[in-house]
């Protein structure tokens, strides 16, 4: 299918260099070839053919070069900035990676003012077109990665996450860094999908894992560089009398969550920042993705941003539900700011007289991106 990205990936190469990072199997190189069509310009990092073409700067005859995975060459930012210096105007190159490309970076020369950075999420209700809460259960069930999806069978999406799972950690970590202990990683990324939903404490996952705080600290770091996890911290206005500190976690695949609550408010987390980095890939925005919580307990699930100011919070339900009291609380102070309360699988959809919308979440998430 082609994927939302594609339009403006193309229009940004007629300027400069495109990079599109995502995590692993997420589309970008199936989404590159499109973009490519017939040429022959696909050169992969990991295939040693194509590796050695890399070095030897033997390319193809293509008006376009896609570099997949280049990143794990050391070399790779001052490499692409010689190339691209040197082929400019004469053919357009796109860079695909599966992980931050802006972190590895390995030193050398800047490539700033060479090329759009964009970020490739995992489908979302707006991008396949759903339109009922029976389609968005399904979803939800096999999550947004496009082989498994489109696959429908929950079964073979089992089977296909334990694989990515350990193709993450034994094959992209391994080849990126330095890892002494890599079965403690390995059972952290096993009890993380468990945890999902409220602020990380590292002091507990450090006692379970027997590691030190420095370590436990490092791998999330690298997980989240990895393109496995992202993480979100409070929104912190004074006025609210916001935490300041503790961070949440969501993964990219939120079927690792199992809990149906838990996992249905990952899959929010997802498409609201899918559109978030959009936004500001394509449009420029400061926007940011947050959650609030003050120091009385107050809680919701998300807050939306720009410019550091709210401008939009959601609260996720798993059905019907009384509309949660921290809701009106922080409306009552940002008045600007939309309310939301979501649902996966209720039916009420209403307006409040305080302003606050109440419905199925596919009303809200098929309008996103």
């Amino acid at each position: 299918m082609k994927r939302y990205l594609e339009a403006q990936a193309i229009k940004d190469l007629n300027q400069k260099m495109v990079f599109v990072a995502g995590p692993r199997q997420v589309g970008k190189t199936t989404m590159a070839k499109n973009i490519l069509g017939k040429d022959p310009g696909y050169l992969s990092w990991d295939i040693p053919a194509t590796r050695d073409q890399i070095l030897k700067r033997e390319f193809p005859p293509s008006p376009l070069l896609v570099f997949d995975e280049i990143h794990k060459f050391r070399s790779w930012r001052n490499y692409l900035k010689g190339l691209y210096d040197e082929v400019k105007g004469r053919q357009k190159i796109l860079v695909t990676g599966s992980a931050r490309l802006d972190f590895y970076r390995f030193g050398g020369d800047s490539l700033q003012g060479r090329y759009h950075f964009l970020r490739l999420l995992p489908l979302s209700a707006a991008e396949i077109k759903l339109s009922s809460q029976e389609d968005l259960q399904h979803l939800l069930a096999l999550g947004g990665f496009p082989e498994p999806f489109f696959g429908g069978n929950e079964t073979e999406a089992k089977r296909w996450r334990k694989e990515y799972r350990s193709r993450v950690i034994h094959e992209d970590i391994s080849s990126l860094e330095k890892i002494h202990d890599i079965g403690s990683l390995d059972l952290l990324s096993l009890r993380l999908p468990d945890l999902v939903g409220n602020p990380l404490s590292i002091n507990s996952l450090r006692e379970d894992l027997q590691t030190t705080h420095k370590t436990l600290s490092r791998w999330l770091d690298i997980l989240e560089r990895l393109y496995s996890i992202f993480r979100i911290s409070p929104f912190g206005a004074p006025r609210i009398r916001a935490v300041k500190k503790e961070r949440k976690h969501y993964h990219y695949d939120w079927a690792f969550v199992p809990e149906p609550g838990l996992r249905f408010e990952n899959l929010v987390a997802v498409h609201l920042l899918k559109w978030v980095q959009f936004e500001g890939d394509t449009k420029g925005r400061d926007l940011e993705l947050r959650y609030f919580r003050d120091v009385d307990g107050r809680e919701v699930d998300f807050v939306i941003t720009e410019n550091r100011k709210p401008i939009r919070i959601i609260e996720c339900k798993w059905g019907d539900a009384e509309i949660n009291p921290a809701l009106r609380y922080f409306l009552e102070r940002f008045k600007g700011c939309d309310g939301w309360q979501i649902s996966a699988t209720g039916k009420k959809d209403i307006l409040t007289p305080d302003n606050i919308r109440v419905c199925p979440a596919i009303l809200f998430l098929k309008d996103l991106i």
